[in-house]
C-alpha cells in the first residue's frame, strides 16, 4: 500500500540485547542502529542514554529482546517489561506484524531493601500479579505500521501525521501499553516506544481462478474498560463499555483493497454480574442513566459516523430486563445517525437454525449498503468510504455476537468481490467449498481469540461459525467450555482482573489490604470440611448398624450438622469465597 516517496516513519528498534548488571539494565540496539545504550536504573527505573558499557567485573546475564513494552512504578519498586519472544503473524498493508509469544518482567526493586515490612508484603503481592500479566494473550505489534489504525484511517492521515513516531499516530483506545509506556514518552525515547495492540489477527489466501484473494481479519480491543468477563460488565459513567472490540475485515484482490469495520461492546448501561458460586449470577442494574448510553453513542458517532445498534439478547429473565432498559434508552437517542434493532437470537435461531440469521440481514441490508465500506482501486485511488458502522452485542459480546458479525462479514465480502468483477451477480462464497471453509475458520478463530482474552476460554457456538450448524462434538465441547468458564469466573478471574488493572493503571493503593473474613475464606477448605463431615457422618451410621452402638448416632448427627452449618455459611457468604479483585473492588 505504501508508494514511492511516502514519508518514512522514525525507526523503532526491532532487535536488542539486554545486559543485566547489579545496579542497572542496559538495552543495546543490535539491529544495525548506531545508537547509544538505554540505561534503566534498578533503584527507581529512571532512564538515561550512555555510549558505553560499564566495567564488567563478573559475567552479566544477557537477554535477546525484541521490544520494550514499558515500565510500571509501584509502591517501593518499579518493573521493566520487555518482549523476549515473537512470532510472525502475517502482514498488514504489506508490512510485517508479529505476535508476542513471551514477555519478561525485570524488577527495579533494590530500594525495597530499606522499605517497611508492609510495603515489602504488598510489593510481593504486586509481583505475583505481574507474573500473571507476563502471560497476557493476543498481543500484536509492528515496527513499521500502526496496527491501531484501520486502513481508512491510515489512508486519511495527513502527511505531517505520517512523519510522527508510531506511538503518536496510534489510536489511544487500542494502545494496550498506553499506561506503562508513560515513562518512555516522558523521556522522549521514541525509537524504543513500541505500540502494542491486544486483539486478534487472522488471514488466508485463496485462488479464484487466476485471481489470488487475500482476506485478513484484525480485532482491536479497547483499553478504556478492560477486564475479565464477570468482573467487567456494562459501561462506566463516561460511556466506555466492557469488551469493546473494533473488527476490520480486509480484502485484497487484483490490486484492489477493501476494508470493512464492525464493532462489538457490552450493553452501555451501568450493570454488573457479581460471582457468587452460582452458575448464572444475578444481574445488578445499579443506575438507569440514559445519558451514559447517549455518551457512548455520541463517541461512536465521532469515531465511525452513523451507528446501527444490533441487540441480540433474550427478552425474558435477567437478559430481558437489560434488553428492555437498553431499548427504552435507545428510543430517546435514536436519530438519523443512531438506529436500534433488536433480534432475539436464541428465540429465532435457537440451537439449529443458524440460516435464520438471514432475517436479520434483510432488516439491516439497506443500512449496510448506504454506509458502504472503504475501497481503494488498483491505482490506490479511494473509490468508497465507510461512513457508518454496525454495533453488535449480546450479553458477553462473544458467542452470539461473533456468529452474527461473521454473517455480516460474509455478505460484505461477497459484495466486494462482485464489485471488483470476480464474482458474478448470484455467486456466493458457499459455491467455493474451500473458500467457505477458510472464511469460517478465520472468523471462528477470531472469536476464540477474543473470548480467551475476556472469558478465559474459547467461544461457545464455534461450530455455528465453522460448520454453519450445531454438531454433537460442538455440543460436548460447549458443555466443557461452560464448566471451565464457571471455574475461572469463580476461582481465578479476580487475580487476573487485578493483573489487568495494574497494567492499565486502574487501581488504588488503599484497597490492597487484608479484609477480615475474606482474608482467610477458602472455598477449597470449606468444601473439604463439608465432604469430611459427610464422610464421618456416614461412617458413624455404618458403625451403628455393624456394632449396634447407639452412641454413634449422636456422632453422626454432630458431623452432619457441622457439614450443614458450613454449607449454609458458604451459601450465605458466597461472594467472599470467590476469587475477587482487590485493586478495584466491585460494587456490592
Amino acid at each position: 500500500m505504501m508508494e514511492k516517496g511516502d514519508p518514512v516513519v522514525q525507526k523503532v528498534y526491532n532487535r536488542m540485547r539486554l545486559w543485566e548488571f547489579p545496579d542497572q539494565y542496559l538495552v543495546e540496539p543490535t539491529d544495525g542502529s548506531s545508537a547509544p545504550f538505554l540505561a534503566v536504573s534498578r533503584y527507581n527505573a529512571s532512564f538515561s542514554l550512555t555510549d558505553e558499557l560499564p566495567q564488567i567485573i563478573s559475567s552479566p546475564n544477557i537477554w535477546t529482546i525484541y521490544g520494550v513494552v514499558g515500565t510500571l512504578k509501584l509502591l517501593a519498586g518499579s518493573y521493566l517489561l520487555v518482549i523476549t519472544g515473537r512470532e510472525s503473524a502475517g502482514t498488514y498493508v504489506d508490512k510485517p506484524i508479529f505476535r508476542i509469544s513471551s514477555m519478561k518482567i525485570f524488577p527495579c526493586d533494590i530500594s525495597l531493601k530499606h522499605a517497611s515490612e508492609e510495603h515489602k508484603r504488598m510489593e510481593s503481592e504486586f509481583s505475583q500479579l505481574l507474573h500473571i500479566a507476563e502471560n497476557t494473550p493476543g498481543l500484536y505489534f509492528s515496527y513499521e505500521v500502526n496496527l491501531t489504525l484501520s486502513l481508512q484511517r491510515l489512508h486519511d492521515l495527513s502527511e505531517e501525521s505520517k512523519l510522527l513516531p508510531l506511538w503518536r499516530q496510534a489510536d489511544p483506545r487500542f494502545l494496550w501499553n498506553s499506561y506503562i509506556s508513560g515513562f518512555l514518552v516522558d523521556n522522549k525515547l521514541d525509537p524504543y516506544l513500541l505500540p502494542v495492540m491486544q486483539g486478534s489477527f487472522k488471514s488466508f489466501q485463496y485462488a479464484l481462478g487466476e485471481n489470488i484473494l487475500k482476506v485478513s481479519l484484525i480485532g482491536r480491543r479497547c483499553n478504556r474498560r478492560t477486564g475479565t468477563r464477570m468482573w467487567t460488565r456494562g459501561a462506566d459513567s463516561d460511556g466506555f463499555v466492557a469488551n469493546f472490540v473494533e473488527t476490520e475485515q480486509i480484502m485484497q484482490l487484483n490490486g484492489n483493497i477493501a476494508s470493512f469495520i464492525q464493532v462489538r461492546g457490552s450493553i452501555p448501561l451501568i450493570w454488573d454480574q457479581i460471582v457468587d458460586l452460582t452458575y448464572k449470577p444475578k444481574f445488578f442494574i445499579w443506575n438507569f442513566e440514559p445519558h451514559v448510553v447517549e455518551k457512548h453513542f455520541n463517541d461512536l458517532n465521532k469515531k465511525y459516523g452513523n451507528v446501527l445498534a444490533v441487540n441480540l439478547v433474550n427478552k425474558h429473565g435477567d437478559e430481558g430486563r437489560l434488553c428492555e432498559l437498553f431499548g427504552f434508552a435507545m428510543q430517546h437517542i435514536a436519530s438519523d445517525n443512531v438506529r436500534y434493532r433488536h433480534f432475539d437470537f436464541h428465540k429465532i435461531c435457537g440451537e439449529l437454525y443458524i440460516d435464520w440469521l438471514s432475517i436479520l440481514y434483510y432488516q439491516i441490508e439497506i443500512f449496510l449498503h448506504k454506509n458502504s465500506y472503504f475501497l481503494l482501486n488498483d491505482k490506490r485511488e479511494k473509490v468508497e468510504k465507510q461512513i457508518g458502522v454496525v454495533r453488535t452485542n449480546c450479553v458477553d459480546c462473544l458467542d452470539r455476537t461473533n456468529v452474527t458479525q461473521s454473517m455480516i462479514g460474509r455478505k460484505t465480502l461477497e459484495s466486494q468481490i462482485r464489485r471488483v468483477g470476480v464474482f458474478h451477480i448470484d455467486e456466493t462464497i458457499r459455491m467455493h467449498p474451500k473458500l467457505d471453509e477458510c472464511f469460517k475458520n478465520m472468523w471462528a478463530n477470531h472469536g476464540d481469540d477474543i473470548s480467551i482474552q475476556y472469558a478465559g476460554t474459547r467461544a461457545l457456538k464455534g461450530d455455528f461459525v465453522r460448520f454453519g450448524k450445531r454438531t454433537i462434538c460442538g455440543t460436548v465441547k460447549e458443555g466443557w467450555t461452560a464448566l471451565v468458564r464457571y471455574y475461572l469466573n469463580n476461582f481465578c478471574d479476580g487475580s487476573k482482573q487485578d493483573a489487568i488493572d495494574l497494567l492499565h493503571g486502574h487501581f488504588s493503593w488503599l484497597v490492597l489490604r487484608n479484609r477480615s473474613v475474606e482474608a482467610v475464606a477458602s472455598f477449597p477448605l470449606a468444601f473439604s470440611a463439608i465432604l469430611s463431615g459427610i464422610f464421618y457422618a456416614m461412617l458413624s451410621l455404618i458403625r451403628v448398624v455393624d456394632e449396634h452402638d447407639p452412641w454413634n448416632i449422636f456422632i453422626s448427627i454432630m458431623w452432619g450438622s457441622m457439614s450443614y452449618l458450613v454449607a449454609m455459611f458458604v451459601k450465605a457468604n458466597a461472594p467472599i469465597f470467590c476469587n475477587r479483585p482487590r485493586l478495584n473492588q466491585p460494587r456490592l
